[in-house]
Protein backbone atom coordinates (compact mmCIF):
# COMPACT_ATOMS: atom_id res chain seq x y z
CA UNK A 1 0.00 0.00 0.00
CA UNK A 2 1.36 3.46 -0.85
CA UNK A 3 2.25 5.93 1.88
CA UNK A 4 -0.58 8.23 0.79
CA UNK A 5 -3.10 5.40 1.12
CA UNK A 6 -1.69 4.48 4.53
CA UNK A 7 -2.13 8.06 5.75
CA UNK A 8 -5.71 8.14 4.48
CA UNK A 9 -6.43 4.82 6.22
CA UNK A 10 -4.86 6.16 9.40
CA UNK A 11 -7.10 9.23 9.48
CA UNK A 12 -10.20 7.21 8.59
CA UNK A 13 -9.62 4.40 11.12
CA UNK A 14 -8.98 7.02 13.82
CA UNK A 15 -12.55 8.32 13.42
CA UNK A 16 -14.35 5.27 14.87
CA UNK A 17 -11.59 4.84 17.46
CA UNK A 18 -12.16 8.41 18.67
CA UNK A 19 -15.93 8.02 18.48
CA UNK A 20 -16.00 4.87 20.60
CA UNK A 21 -13.46 6.13 23.13
CA UNK A 22 -15.27 9.45 23.55
CA UNK A 23 -18.74 7.92 23.77
CA UNK A 24 -17.81 5.37 26.42
CA UNK A 25 -15.80 7.79 28.57
CA UNK A 26 -17.78 11.04 28.18
CA UNK A 27 -21.34 10.69 26.95
CA UNK A 28 -24.53 10.39 28.97
CA UNK A 29 -25.49 6.99 27.58
CA UNK A 30 -22.63 5.35 29.52
CA UNK A 31 -22.90 7.57 32.62
CA UNK A 32 -24.00 4.85 35.07
CA UNK A 33 -21.32 2.29 34.13
CA UNK A 34 -18.72 5.09 34.11
CA UNK A 35 -19.79 6.27 37.59
CA UNK A 36 -19.49 2.68 38.82
CA UNK A 37 -16.01 2.44 37.32
CA UNK A 38 -15.04 5.75 38.95
CA UNK A 39 -16.26 4.47 42.29
CA UNK A 40 -14.35 1.20 41.99
CA UNK A 41 -11.14 2.81 40.74
CA UNK A 42 -11.27 5.20 43.68
CA UNK A 43 -11.85 2.56 46.34
CA UNK A 44 -10.36 -0.75 45.16
CA UNK A 45 -7.50 -2.13 47.20
CA UNK A 46 -5.81 -3.87 44.27
CA UNK A 47 -3.82 -1.61 41.96
CA UNK A 48 -4.69 -3.85 39.00
CA UNK A 49 -8.40 -3.45 39.74
CA UNK A 50 -8.05 0.34 40.12
CA UNK A 51 -6.20 0.63 36.82
CA UNK A 52 -8.62 -1.66 34.99
CA UNK A 53 -11.66 0.36 36.05
CA UNK A 54 -9.87 3.68 35.44
CA UNK A 55 -9.47 2.70 31.81
CA UNK A 56 -13.23 3.19 31.27
CA UNK A 57 -13.13 6.75 32.62
CA UNK A 58 -10.21 8.16 30.60
CA UNK A 59 -10.65 8.69 26.85
CA UNK A 60 -6.89 8.72 26.29
CA UNK A 61 -6.36 5.39 28.07
CA UNK A 62 -9.41 3.77 26.52
CA UNK A 63 -8.35 4.87 23.02
CA UNK A 64 -5.28 2.62 23.30
CA UNK A 65 -7.43 -0.47 23.73
CA UNK A 66 -9.86 0.55 21.00
CA UNK A 67 -6.90 1.24 18.69
CA UNK A 68 -5.52 -2.21 19.40
CA UNK A 69 -8.91 -3.75 18.62
CA UNK A 70 -9.13 -1.87 15.31
CA UNK A 71 -5.59 -2.88 14.34
CA UNK A 72 -6.50 -6.51 14.94
CA UNK A 73 -9.72 -6.13 12.92
CA UNK A 74 -8.19 -4.21 10.01
CA UNK A 75 -4.61 -5.59 10.05
CA UNK A 76 -3.50 -2.01 9.34
CA UNK A 77 0.25 -1.39 9.23
CA UNK A 78 2.07 1.90 8.76
CA UNK A 79 5.40 2.27 6.92
CA UNK A 80 6.57 -1.37 7.40
CA UNK A 81 5.05 -4.71 6.40
CA UNK A 82 6.07 -6.52 9.58
CA UNK A 83 5.54 -6.15 13.35
CA UNK A 84 7.10 -2.66 13.27
CA UNK A 85 4.27 -1.51 11.02
CA UNK A 86 1.75 -2.55 13.66
CA UNK A 87 3.64 -0.76 16.43
CA UNK A 88 3.93 2.47 14.45
CA UNK A 89 0.29 2.22 13.34
CA UNK A 90 -0.82 1.66 16.94
CA UNK A 91 0.81 4.80 18.31
CA UNK A 92 -0.10 6.89 15.26
CA UNK A 93 -3.71 5.76 15.53
CA UNK A 94 -3.88 6.66 19.23
CA UNK A 95 -2.32 10.05 18.49
CA UNK A 96 -4.70 10.93 15.64
CA UNK A 97 -7.75 9.67 17.54
CA UNK A 98 -6.81 11.83 20.52
CA UNK A 99 -6.41 14.86 18.26
CA UNK A 100 -9.92 14.22 17.00
CA UNK A 101 -11.24 13.97 20.56
CA UNK A 102 -9.42 17.15 21.59
CA UNK A 103 -10.85 19.00 18.62
CA UNK A 104 -14.33 17.69 19.39
CA UNK A 105 -14.00 18.72 23.04
CA UNK A 106 -12.85 22.20 22.03
CA UNK A 107 -15.77 22.63 19.62
CA UNK A 108 -18.28 21.43 22.21
CA UNK A 109 -16.87 23.82 24.79
CA UNK A 110 -17.13 26.74 22.37
CA UNK A 111 -20.72 25.82 21.53
CA UNK A 112 -21.55 25.64 25.22
CA UNK A 113 -20.06 29.12 25.82
CA UNK A 114 -21.99 30.54 22.86
CA UNK A 115 -25.21 28.99 24.17
CA UNK A 116 -24.67 30.49 27.64
CA UNK A 117 -23.87 33.91 26.14
CA UNK A 118 -27.02 33.76 24.00
CA UNK A 119 -29.14 32.92 27.05
CA UNK A 120 -27.61 35.80 28.99
CA UNK A 121 -28.27 38.23 26.12
CA UNK A 122 -31.84 36.96 25.84
CA UNK A 123 -32.35 37.40 29.57
CA UNK A 124 -30.92 40.94 29.47
CA UNK A 125 -33.15 41.80 26.52
CA UNK A 126 -36.25 40.56 28.36
CA UNK A 127 -35.27 42.54 31.46
CA UNK A 128 -34.85 45.70 29.35
CA UNK A 129 -38.27 45.13 27.74
CA UNK A 130 -39.87 44.68 31.17
CA UNK A 131 -38.25 47.92 32.43
CA UNK A 132 -39.61 49.86 29.44
CA UNK A 133 -43.15 48.71 30.13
Amino acid sequence: MSLGSQIIYLFIIAIPVACIAWTVTQEEIFREPREYCQKVCGSAKSIAKRKFFYLFTCEYCFSHYISLLFLILTKFQLLYDDWRGYVIAFFALVWVANWYMSLFSYLRQNLKVEKIEAKMKDKNLKEMENEEQ
